[in-house]
């Protein structure tokens, strides 16, 4: 059998890829030597601009089976039949670090996954905790940028972290959340995933439903402490991908039940707090958990690059039964996600393999820009509509309409009865065992003991003394403690 020919990549063969052309024996390389200029200039571009957040991250392939009918609150698709599977790609990832960073941190993990289905791709992008720590996109941003690297220092600093914690009273739960025992996940295998936001679903007859997604790991819930992450982090700062890269090679097959809350569209407004606030829950015994399926993760991408790092998932990614809420929060995410895709992948980012359809076909009038490779035949319009047997609209919408009343304007939240921002953080701290407490309370003080400002130190004190008033005792003894030594 003869070795295949090494070419350029407009498939002229090499004869030499050991040395490169030069003016003689010993001279000044040579501008006509097009392989060498070829292969610098891919190797110049082979890193595209890592993701503002969720950098870091893994994924694999697998599939989504329905076990249970849930067609009464929604007719999509790939929901509609007991049994039925949908192929899927799931993104893992820490939120605030870069790419380079170790996987074992304290950082919450997003869970993000693609289902394809047959009416075009799904994507549910979420985390591994059911909540968040702000509740208007608005302010993002500067949620991020007091998490990342400091401009000047070049390293996460803990003022400033703090400080925008101080100046948002909302993240306490999350905080709480973030600083327990959860806050470090053995591997990606190891933790549960959530939709995180409130969605629409709606069911053949029209009517609309709210819903949250919930997926619980099979393998249970693992956590790391502080101590174990540090050693892990230094020995393989890789560690989770090492972990859901070995398991799948060995034929142990994570996998996750995904269960949903369902509330009536028309009992929404009349809640005891707004249910499309990011920084909440819906208590179980309102609206408890119904199982939907069974996720499973069978087979690790051959490319790390092309499937895990091009993968772009959009929260407007959509099929028919299935639409948005009111979620600030998300509806922010509606643009912002897909915005990113275009600026760092480009226009065409969803005709990578990992991107596009897969159990149909997108058709659209879309047209040119970098990287176009879809002709769409020879003499296909793209234009509509048109004369031409060109795609048409379907005229149904994909969930059903959403009410909206009032005037324009910068608002806050609609106030319910139990609209703070405490009292979740302190019914979460109040579930937690003794011993829980006191690690969350040890991994608060670490942090907040590094803050310079007295002001700031008092401001988050008071947060976590309103939502319990032994849990902000508890932390201000453990960081005066830590300032004294």
């Amino acid at each position: 059998m003869s070795k295949r020919v090494l070419t350029t990549e407009s498939g002229a063969p090499v004869a030499d890829n050991q040395n490169s052309a030069t003016a003689g024996v010993g001279g000044p390389l040579l501008l006509q030597d097009q392989h060498l200029l070829e292969k610098l200039a891919r190797f110049n571009r082979e890193r595209i601009p890592e993701r503002v957040v969720h950098a870091r991250g893994s994924g694999a392939y697998g599939h989504f089976e329905v076990t249970d009918d849930v067609t009464g609150f929604t007719y999509a698709d790939f929901l509609g039949t007991v049994g039925k599977r949908t192929e899927v790609f799931l993104r893992f990832s820490t939120v605030a670090d870069n790419l380079g960073g170790a996987d074992a941190v304290r950082d919450p993990r997003g869970f993000a996954v693609k289902f394809y289905t047959e009416e075009g791709n799904y994507d549910l992008v979420g985390n591994n905790t059911p909540v968040f720590f702000v509740k208007d996109p608005v302010k993002f941003p500067d949620f991020i940028h007091s998490q990342k690297r400091d401009p000047f220092t070049g390293k996460q600093e803990p003022d400033n972290v703090w400080d925008f914690w101080a100046h948002s009273p909302e993240a306490t739960h999350q905080v709480t959340w973030l600083m327990g025992d959860r806050g470090i996940p053995a591997s990606y295998r190891h933790m549960n995933g959530y939709g995180s936001h409130t969605y629409q679903w709606t069911n053949a007859e029209g009517e609309a439903f709210f819903v949250k997604y919930h997926f619980k790991t099979n393998q249970g819930v693992r956590s790391l402490s502080s101590e174990q992450a540090r050693e892990i982090a230094g020995n393989d700062p890789n560690s989770h991908q090492t972990d859901l890269l070995q398991a799948i090679e060995r034929g142990v097959h994570p996998s996750w039940t995904l269960y949903v809350q369902i509330m009536p569209a028309a009992e929404a407004a009349d809640y005891r707090f707004n249910p499309f606030d990011l920084t909440k829950v819906w208590p179980h015994g309102d609206y408890p958990l119904r199982r939907v399926g069974r996720l499973v993760l069978d087979r690790n991408p051959d490319n790390v690059f092309a499937e895990v790092e091009q993968a772009a998932f959009s929260p407007n990614n959509f099929v028919p039964g299935i639409g948005p809420s009111p979620d600030k929060m998300l509806q922010g995410r509606l643009f912002a996600y897909a915005d990113a895709h275009r600026y760092r992948l480009g226009v065409n980012h969803t005709l990578l393999a990992v991107n596009a359809p897969r159990a149909t076909a997108a058709l659209n009038y879309g047209r040119d820009g970098l990287m176009a490779s879809n002709n769409q035949g020879r003499a296909a319009k793209n234009y509509e509509p048109n004369s031409y047997d060109g795609p048409d609209e379907t005229g149904r919408p994909l969930s059903a309409p959403l009410a909206v009343h009032g005037h324009t304007g910068t608002h806050e939240a609609p106030l319910h009865t139990k609209d703070d921002h405490f009292f979740q953080a302190g019914q979460l701290y109040r579930l937690m065992s003794r011993d829980e407490q006191s690690r969350l309370v040890t991994n608060i003080a670490g942090g907040l003991a590094q803050v310079s400002r007295d002001d700031v130190v008092e401001k988050n004190l008071a947060h976590f003394h309103a939502a319990d008033p032994s849990y902000g005792d508890r932390v201000a003894e453990a960081v005066r403690a830590l300032r004294e030594d």
